[in-house]
């Protein structure tokens, strides 16, 4: 996998479209920290169900917030929740706090 910087990106950015034709997945870094990565797609990859599949993987790996998903997958918010749902990834994910305070209330 190719490593550049968004000075290099920004100045070159028909390398990194050469680089994903070659069929070479690329990192975009900003002060050495990672910001964004390409992936190459093959021909006849269907390319939503692909940003489906990412959006929802990233998502569960809560690594994107749902609206990103939802976004990043060509869907609308409601579709995105739906999707998660057939896939069994909960959109609903109470943290110890949250529930504390939820079984608190219920005992008074």
């Amino acid at each position: 996998m190719h490593t550049l910087t968004a000075d290099e990106l920004q100045h070159a950015p028909d390398a990194l479209v050469a680089g994903a034709q070659r069929g070479e997945a690329a990192i975009v870094t900003v002060a050495g920290a990672p910001v964004m990565m390409t992936v190459p797609l093959g021909t006849g990859i269907g390319v939503q169900r692909v940003l489906i599949d990412l959006a929802a993987t990233l998502f569960d790996r809560e690594q994107i917030s749902l609206g990103t998903a939802a976004r990043m997958s060509g869907l609308v918010y409601s579709e995105m929740i739906d999707e998660l749902g057939r896939r069994k990834i909960a959109v609903i994910r109470p943290g110890t706090e949250d529930l504390e305070r939820e079984l608190a209330a219920f005992g008074n």
